[in-house]
């Protein structure tokens, strides 16, 4: 019998999207999530070694909002400002989510093109 360790590391997500082109767009020319490569239907990203994956749904019970994506930025108030300039429209401003001891932990969410929830968070050091 083998021995199963555990998971630990994201290879690839998915995002359902309903338009690929316009999702493509807005992740790659407003996010500027690194663009990986794209087939028919697929458009691939690389989120510091996870691969992120838009596609429309296969199935239609699969065809609902994604989970929501955390985005780890150095500077939340930075990358806030800048998002907004670049059109996104953000669901709340940066805020305090809760104080962990060593560090608070920030969030602000926002959604992209396809009305899936995404967020921007940091770490700050107390």
């Amino acid at each position: 019998m083998t021995e199963f360790i555990g998971l630990s590391t994201l290879g690839q997500i998915h995002m359902n999207v309903q338009d690929v082109e316009r999702a493509k767009a807005f992740y790659r020319d407003v996010l500027r999530v690194p663009f990986l490569f794209e087939f028919p239907g697929l458009a691939f990203f690389d989120c510091n070694g996870v691969r992120l994956m838009l596609s429309k749904a296969e199935a239609p019970e699969g065809n609902h909002p994604g989970s929501i994506l955390y985005f780890k930025v150095p500077d939340i108030e930075a990358a806030h400002a800048g998002l907004t300039e670049r059109g996104v429209a953000f669901v709340d401003t940066p805020h305090r989510i809760a104080d962990m001891g060593s560090y608070e932990l920030w969030m602000a969410f926002f959604r992209d093109s396809e009305a899936n929830l995404l967020a921007l968070m940091t770490e700050k050091r107390t």
